[in-house]
């Protein structure tokens, strides 16, 4: 037996293969479950019991020659560029399709890139977070609504830790660790418990931006806007900024953007105004920053923050937040050209 796997060694070294289909018949013929060596295995059981160490270290051995000589060949028709992808008998009959990336994911990595090129840098933070840095270095007042059971949620029914309501978390968090200038953007999940429906869910996305340094004023944030604006609508887009109310800035504002529908005439999408909200902004308020150690006499700064679902429902006249995280392929592939 060991004279006969000497020469199916010899034969093997020796074997050639002009074709993919022929290297695919050398390993039918040596290696299948009904080949040639697996043959051996049904002789290799009547070999004497002082002999079955040595000739089975050489089947083993003519079974790894097998493999590599096979190798060899598969790797010579590759370098030569002769293989075919339909030669490929493990390759699935069907075509793979390729997938897309998120409508949000776009629509983030887009603002993201338009303020990247305005100097701000990216910063994340923790999704469950403690009350200070989500409320009480923010200005919320104790009796403030958004504390509110039906607003946040609480983590162990402990009032200390909530799921972030708001990135603007992640602002508190640099203003403590960093010295002015701060220039960052914030994107990430948000969660508050409200109700799903076509116009709102327990969980969403938002970009915020700060920025703090000496001489900071509300004329450097409209320009910002108006930049941000024109970049992510288009050149001839319009804004326009009504005061409001946030805890965390004074002043305050909501900007308006020229409905992108019908060019500010008026139309169903914009309730005939002409004018569609997309954000809230305005000064940081000296309290914030003093709550996080930064010296309000010496430095100001602004911040803004907006939906990422609401900025998405513009662009793509998305009007049913909830198809965001149904994963509805037939809804995701209409994104294919977006990226």
């Amino acid at each position: 037996m060991q004279e006969k796997i000497e020469a199916l060694l010899t034969e093997i070294e020796q074997l050639k293969a002009t074709t993919v289909e022929e290297v695919e018949s050398i390993r039918i013929k040596y290696l299948s479950k009904k080949g040639i060596i697996s043959s051996l295995m049904d002789e290799f059981r009547n070999i004497p019991a002082d002999q079955k160490r040595e000739v089975g270290m050489k089947i083993n051995a003519l079974k790894q020659a097998a493999g590599d000589r096979l190798q060899q060949l598969k790797e010579m028709f590759a370098q030569n560029g002769t293989t075919d992808v339909r030669d490929d008998l493990s390759r699935t009959a069907y075509p793979v399709a390729l997938g897309t990336r998120h409508p949000l994911s776009i629509v983030r990595e887009e603002i993201c890139d338009i303020f990247k090129r305005l100097g701000f840098t990216i910063a994340e933070g923790p999704e469950v977070e403690d009350d200070w840095h989500v409320f009480s270095s923010l200005n919320f007042a104790d009796d403030h609504p958004a504390r509110d059971m039906q607003d946040t949620f609480f983590i162990q029914h402990d009032p200390q830790v909530v799921l972030r309501t708001h990135t603007s978390s992640v602002q508190t968090r640099v203003m403590e660790q960093t010295e002015p200038p701060i220039r960052i953007i914030c994107p990430g999940r948000v969660y508050r418990n409200e109700a799903i429906s076509y116009r709102a869910h327990c969980f969403f996305h938002q970009v915020e931006a700060l920025y703090i340094d000496k001489d900071v004023s509300f004329a450097d944030l409209k320009q910002a806007l108006l930049f941000f604006a024109r970049e992510m609508f288009g050149a001839d887009t319009k804004i326009r900024l009504r005061p409001s109310y946030f805890p965390f800035t004074e002043p305050s504002a909501e900007m308006d953007i020229s409905c992108n529908i019908c060019g500010g005439e008026g139309c169903p999408f914009c309730k005939h105004t002409g004018w569609v909200e997309i954000l809230g902004c305005g000064m940081v308020d000296p309290n914030v920053l003093e709550n996080c150690g930064i010296d309000s006499k010496v430095y100001t700064g602004y911040a803004l923050g907006m939906g990422i679902e609401r900025i998405t429902n513009l662009k793509y006249q998305v009007k049913d937040l909830r198809m965001f995280s149904e994963n509805d392929l037939r809804f995701l592939e209409q994104f294919r050209a977006a990226h």
